[in-house]
């Protein structure tokens, strides 16, 4: 499903290196979570999944596509499999909860009569069927980003990625949104997940993998994580 071949990504005249030679798979069905300190290349790491970065060096190859010979114009199609879940929710905050997440499938131009047959079934997977009037800021911070994981799931993804969704949210309402993850998961998507709460990634006991100074430092599928 993704596969990262001795991957390294620098910036700046300095070619200082951000990432140095990664190796990393995941499999298909997989939930991994992605730890490490800020600034130990996590987010780099997303950034050339989802192809907003191109490597330096490298092979990257996600779903049958080697991102060497992807072409710039098939780029959107190649994001339409990879939903993504951020911080801070970047929800449109004049469109209730039903448009927000509709819109993800209005500007790809999908049927209205389609539409209407797959929002409320998605808002029924994060449990907020109930809620798709409502306005984004009438929701609960965990309300909100769970509308997040909606738009984000609604194109049926093969992978979701979900960078730091609880860091903004109380302990009970971050339970509700992994617990979403997790069913997205059961669902068949694979699920990457980075978080710097060890409560969750120890709960959890999935594969951790650990980024340290640009670079793979642990591989661990028994659960745990020590910061």
């Amino acid at each position: 499903m993704i596969l990262l071949d001795r991957v390294s990504k620098s910036y700046g005249k300095r070619k200082s290196a951000v990432l140095q030679r990664v190796s990393l798979h995941i499999e298909a069905k997989e939930f991994v979570i992605v730890v490490g300190a800020s600034g130990a290349g996590k987010s780099t790491l997303l950034k050339l999944l989802t192809r907003e970065e191109k490597p330096t060096s490298g092979k990257i190859i996600v779903g049958g596509i080697d991102y060497e010979t992807l072409k710039d114009r098939d780029v959107p199609k190649l994001r339409r499999k990879i939903g993504v879940v951020f911080q801070d929710f970047k929800l449109l905050p004049n469109k209730t909860v039903y448009e927000n997440v509709a819109f993800a499938l209005e500007i790809i131009g999908i049927s209205t009569k389609e539409i209407k047959h797959t929002v409320p079934r998605v808002l029924d997977i994060v449990g907020l069927k109930d809620k798709q009037d409502n306005m984004p800021m009438e929701l609960s911070g965990g309300e909100r980003q769970r509308v997040a994981i909606a738009r984000a799931i609604v194109r049926q993804p093969k992978i979701l990625i979900a960078d730091e969704p609880t860091g903004n949210l109380d302990p009970k309402h971050a339970w509700d949104v992994i617990r979403v993850l997790e069913k997205i998961n059961k669902y068949g998507t694979t699920v990457i997940l980075t978080t710097h709460n060890q409560e969750i990634v120890n709960k959890l006991k999935r594969r951790v993998v650990t980024v340290s100074d640009g670079k793979i430092a642990s591989d661990d599928s028994s659960g745990k994580y020590t910061l």
